[in-house]
């Protein structure tokens, strides 16, 4: 490892550790749910009629529907964090740190709720005649003092910008191409070729296309893991109530180190648990309030309301498939991290190959999901930041960019995007706690009227 590939990770640590983004993400979050009063938990049932069942508002000014732009954002952040993440999680922080990736989940809920209304709220129509939005524009636009405003938006921006490229790109290709090579055999740069193809094939329309892609692609593909994950709790389902337990005991108390398990005490399983936790759902990173300003809405807490089941979907739903399958086949002992562990658990729990190869497919789905999601970020943080004139080479280079990391070592690349990720955060969430009148008074009048 080269000596700033060494700095870089350092950095990261320390950025994603527990005295910066833990605890503030965390604040935040538990500020707004108080704010808001648990909005999350009172209207669940009817943010997620509204988003999967109801699906769109029509007539409404925006360029995609409440669902498809649901879809979007979900495309984005059920990636490797659902498989890779979770269990790092668990061999890091031990049973215990998928109560925590929970607790993240249903607080990051009020999180992604406000990302979203400031989004729909700030946003802004572009001379394509598309809508433009996002925490660079809420803070440029909606923080009293417009020095500030703009500071935060643009650094927003930019952290956005260079993150969009490595975590949300050559990353995530990186991942799909490694993934087939190992369980199918197949050359990198092979991958690499058919992944830019098939991005380019629907990045280059726009969020049009993204949106069409991904209201058909994302749920599928979260069916047929949750299906496999299903079979694999269906054949150990009496080792569920006693996985249920270690997850309640453990997150107090930790797990005494054994068979090779990195896990350790309460502070890890909390560190891990809330780490893990905010790379899967990227509640408080701001990205996801990008895609619900391009939805067909004319309320701003309308589309809020849809925005925050992505959290739901992505960490209480299909992160918890995840980790009890890891826990219930008793994987979690195996002494493995990251994907060989969960694909351990699915060869456990999965007769013959099909542990492998789902595993190893869906990685491939998330992975390249989380490249077109990414793309629309990167997007609208370039345009912002530069203008339409950019928006063309940027999708061009987006694409060229998924086929080079499948061929080039991601070190350094992964730690610098893996800050960048990081830094996102710290000017969205300091303009949420700003922004909190705004969101509250909002909020208020849109169930006032609906009653």
């Amino acid at each position: 490892m080269s000596p700033w590939t060494d700095l870089v990770g350092q950095i990261s640590s320390f950025v994603w550790g527990p005295w910066l983004l833990i605890p503030l993400l965390l604040t935040t979050g538990l500020v707004l749910t108080i704010a808001l009063r648990g909005l999350q938990f009172r209207k669940l049932w009817d943010a997620l009629y509204l988003g999967l069942v109801v699906r769109t508002e029509r007539g409404a000014d925006g360029d995609i529907s409440h669902f498809q732009a649901l879809m979007t954002a979900l495309a984005a952040t059920v990636g490797t964090g659902n498989i890779v993440g979770v269990a790092g999680a668990i061999a890091l922080g031990g049973p215990g740190a998928l109560f925590w990736m929970w607790i993240t989940g249903l607080v990051g809920m009020a999180t992604k709720y406000s990302e979203a209304l400031l989004s729909v709220r700030f946003r802004t129509t572009d001379h394509r005649g598309e809508q433009a939005g996002g925490p660079m524009y809420y803070l440029a636009n909606g923080v009293r003092w417009r020095a500030l405003g703009r500071v935060l938006g643009g650094s927003f921006a930019l952290f956005a910008a260079v993150a969009a490229f490595g975590i949300g790109n050559m990353v995530q290709s990186n991942s799909v191409a490694d993934a087939l090579q190992e369980s199918f055999g197949i050359p990198m740069w092979q991958s690499g070729a058919v992944i830019a193809l098939l991005a380019a094939s629907v990045i280059l329309g726009g969020i049009r296309s993204i949106g069409r892609f991904t209201g058909f692609f994302v749920p599928v593909m979260i069916v047929v893991y949750m299906l496999a994950g299903s079979f694999v709790l269906l054949r150990n389902a009496a080792h569920i109530p006693d996985a249920l337990r270690l997850v309640f005991s453990d997150a107090f108390s930790g797990t005494a180190a054994t068979a090779g398990f990195a896990g350790a005490a309460f502070a890890q399983a909390v560190r891990w648990g809330v780490a893990r936790g905010i790379f899967s759902n990227e509640s408080g990173l701001g990205s996801a309030g990008i895609a619900a300003a391009a939805a067909q809405t004319r309320e701003p807490a309308r589309q809020a309301m849809v925005s925050m089941t992505q959290t739901f979907i992505d960490t209480i739903v299909v992160c918890s498939f995840t980790g009890l399958a890891i826990l219930t086949t008793g994987a979690w002992q195996s002494g493995l991290n990251g994907a060989p562990l969960t694909q351990e658990a699915f060869r456990l729990g999965l007769p013959g190959q099909w542990g492998d190869w789902i595993v190893a497919l869906s990685l491939s789905a998330f992975a390249f999901s989380t490249i077109l999601g990414w793309s629309y970020y990167g997007e609208k943080s370039i345009e912002y930041l530069f203008g339409e004139g950019l928006i063309v080479p940027y999708r061009v280079l987006f694409v060229a960019a998924a086929f080079i990391g499948t061929v080039r070592s991601l070190d350094f690349v992964w730690g610098v995007s893996d800050v960048m990720n990081g830094l996102m955060a710290i000017p969205n969430l300091v303009g949420l706690l700003l922004l909190l009148g705004v969101i509250v008074r909002t909020t208020r009048q849109y169930f006032e009227n609906e009653t």
